[in-house]
């Protein structure tokens, strides 16, 4: 039902209609009265008038069904690269909005959580060259319909499939029909698309052992088989449609990575004799397994799509997280003002190049795979994240500047999948 901004627009309206409701009965009884005086030639002409009149009119082609109408998305040429440009104002803002969410997690409402500003909810990103679509809710669950999507990785795939869940629920109200005891593997069910929205949550995506001291009690310090993938998700692929993976952050700290029972080498560990591995390289070992396994998984669909999320960027300044890193910015960084040689741009660039391995080489099959390249465009959002917004009680005086509000930035992740998707397609 529409909206009046005062009872004098109301009273506005019910008056004009009144007033077209009085013309239309005196054109009805005019025509009926002259109906029989017309020639036939006359009368055709018409008829074949008003029929043409009602077409241009209207606002959607009469002959053109709910359902068609939706395929008919704008065209993206498939020369521009959707991942080089800049945000640029946007007075439009969210879909949603972050009373409007009923599944919006707590600790990504950072409104609710005292931030004051709200530069931050109005940017848009804008490709060098051409424009990216915006989101559409009722067209991305047409075109999953009876399908199953999994994000696959660590917290911040959780946020991204949150996003996309607030996102979604604009159009259809989803039903929570898995949660585990730890509150990391979640289930969304939308009965009237007949399509699964989960999260399978992995730090590494591979099989992985953390050392334990004398009292079995966590080191910190992590074993990874780039052999074997973790379980946890890898199990679940085969009833998968759509495969969003992604991991990142547990990367950054002391990681001994082998192949079987061969010691490839670590991160951040400063062994003697062992062979010292920067991140990108350990990215680089991991993905390269990951990939090759989803395109060989036998038991997988064969039209199963994958798309690999590149690194998210966190912008911790003054210090690291437990060092009193925060991240205070209320507006976008311009392209000049990122540095594109950075640890997350070399390990984005190595998380691209092996999947070229697969889809360029002679590995190449018929498994579909795309690329959501976030790290430059997210680089440019320092603005973007929770900070001490984030409303939780054991950790107070911690800064999170890893995940990203809601609604925000991150909310552009799922223009850019949406357009992934139909390129894939």
């Amino acid at each position: 039902m529409r909206g009046y901004d005062s009872w004098d627009d109301r009273h506005a309206t019910m008056k004009s209609s009144s007033i077209f409701r009085e013309s239309s009965d005196k054109t009805e009884r005019w025509i009926v009265t002259n109906m029989a005086r017309l020639s036939p030639f006359v009368l055709s002409s018409l008829c074949i008038t008003i029929f043409f009149t009602g077409f241009f009119v209207f606002h959607q082609n009469p002959f053109i069904s709910d359902q068609n109408f939706l395929t008919l998305h704008p065209q993206i040429d498939p020369k521009c690269d959707l991942f080089k440009g800049h945000w640029v104002p946007d007075k439009r803002g969210s879909l949603y909005t972050n009373s409007s969410c009923s599944t919006l997690p707590d600790s990504k409402n950072c409104i609710k959580h005292g931030r004051l500003d709200r530069d931050f909810l109005f940017w848009r990103w804008k490709p060098d060259g051409c424009d990216l679509p915006r989101f559409n809710p009722k067209e991305f669950l047409n075109m999953v319909r009876g399908k199953k999507m999994s994000f696959i990785g660590d917290s911040v795939a959780r946020n991204h499939m949150e996003s996309l869940l607030c996102l979604l629920s604009m159009e259809e109200t989803p039903k929570d029909i898995y949660k585990d005891g730890e509150d990391k593997n979640r289930i969304w069910y939308f009965p009237n698309h007949d399509f699964t929205l989960s999260t399978s949550w992995t730090k590494f995506l591979v099989e992985e052992h953390e050392r334990v001291d004398g009292n079995k009690t966590g080191t910190g310090l992590f074993d990874i088989d780039i052999s074997k993938m973790d379980e946890g998700w890898f199990k679940g692929l085969p009833n998968t449609d759509i495969a969003i993976v992604s991991a990142a952050h547990w990367f950054f700290r002391p990681i001994f990575i082998h192949r079987g029972d061969e010691t490839l080498g670590c991160i951040y560990c400063n062994e003697p004799n062992m062979t010292q591995l920067s991140p990108d390289q350990g990215f680089k070992l991991v993905y390269s397994s990951v990939f090759k396994h989803i395109n060989e998984c036998q038991n997988c669909k064969s039209d199963l799509e994958t798309i690999m999320r590149t690194i998210s960027p966190a912008h911790f300044e003054n210090g690291t997280w437990d060092t009193g890193g925060s991240c205070r910015r209320t507006s976008p960084f311009g392209v000049n003002q990122i540095d594109l040689q950075s640890n997350e741009m070399k390990i984005r660039t190595s998380q691209i190049e092996q999947l070229e391995v697969i889809t360029k080489g002679d590995h190449k099959g018929k498994k579909k795979f795309g690329v959501l390249d976030v790290t430059r465009v997210m680089l440019m959002r320092p603005d973007g994240h929770p900070n001490s917004h984030w409303g939780n009680k054991w950790m107070k005086g911690y800064n999170d500047c890893v995940h990203w509000c809601l609604p925000g930035p991150i909310d552009a992740w799922n223009d850019f999948l949406m357009a992934i998707l139909r390129q894939l397609r």
